[in-house]
């Protein structure tokens, strides 16, 4: 949960991220933060250190379209040993089963109950079922026409994946999507784990069904759990990024939760929210 104090109980950098990041902005927030000193991450990124108050710093920075962060001074990316993503519009640029559904004329509708999913409106499953019933009949080569001419990662991804396992960090998407793209995600970028639902396809085509158990909210969490088990992990030492209702308790399953570029209803609940930089943000938070 993001914390509303104004009273810091120990000094923390105040990490501040934007497009532009201007120096008169710079030099008001550390005065507003008691900051003492700013150091320079990337043209992007700046660390405000010992900064000991949060008042009027969030006004500020959406303001001034910038992101901010308060992050223990000790907090290290090693620190963790594994980040887990939602896959469509936070790992990736797009909303998959959306761009499906544009093979097969039904884009709008589709769209449609994608976004109340998003903010919360529709279970998850419920969401699922109605917007695969919509693609019934398409051809499966639609599939692979959507990941080659489609897909693309969102801003930073690859540079932060990099850091993240140059830190030894493990790595995973979880997604409410299809194990199509999920695996095709995780080789390409050397993800170690992968967990998505299955469409079934039969005659070379869809059926409006999903195989085995739907992987919605309680699913991701879930998977989340199993890896972080199986690599004898604390939840203090678990990062997760995610943008929609449906990611809400898997990040509730994290030591530090990111909403990225997310609906109201995420950065409300998340440690951190990153919304005017790309994913490589993530990495600048910790020393």
């Amino acid at each position: 949960m993001i914390l509303n104090l104004t009273k810091i109980e120990k000094p923390m950098n105040l990490i501040i991220q934007g497009l532009e990041v201007q120096n008169h902005d710079l030099r008001e927030l550390a005065k507003l933060a008691g900051a003492n000193h700013i150091e320079r991450i990337t043209g992007q990124a700046f660390r405000l250190e010992n900064a000991s108050r949060r008042e009027n710093i969030p006004e500020y920075c959406a303001e001034a379209e910038l992101d901010f962060a308060f992050v223990e001074q000790t907090a290290q990316l090693a620190d963790f040993g594994l980040v887990t993503m939602d896959m469509d519009s936070t790992l990736l640029a797009i909303e998959s089963i959306d761009e499906i559904a544009d093979m097969h004329g039904v884009k709008p509708q589709v769209s449609e109950i994608t976004q109340r999913t998003m903010r919360g409106e529709i279970v998850f499953a419920e969401s699922l079922r109605q917007r695969t019933a919509l693609l019934q009949g398409l051809d499966q080569d639609a599939l692979q026409q959507v990941y080659s001419e489609r897909v693309r990662l969102s801003p930073g991804a690859e540079r932060m994946l990099q850091r993240m396992s140059a830190a030894g960090l493990k790595t995973m998407v979880i997604s409410g999507g299809f194990t199509f793209f999920t695996d095709r995600i995780k080789a390409k970028l050397r993800l170690d784990y992968a967990a998505a639902n299955t469409l079934e396809i039969v005659d070379g085509r869809l059926t409006c069904k999903v195989l085995g158990e739907i992987i919605g909210a309680q699913g991701k969490a879930d998977a989340l759990k199993r890896v972080r088990e199986e690599l004898g992990l604390k939840r203090e030492q678990v990062i997760a990024i995610g943008d929609g209702a449906n990611d809400l308790k898997m990040m509730a399953e994290a030591g530090v939760s990111i909403a990225y570029h997310a609906k109201p209803i995420v950065q409300e609940k998340a440690t951190y929210a990153i919304n005017q930089v790309g994913l490589d943000g993530v990495v600048n938070l910790f020393g």
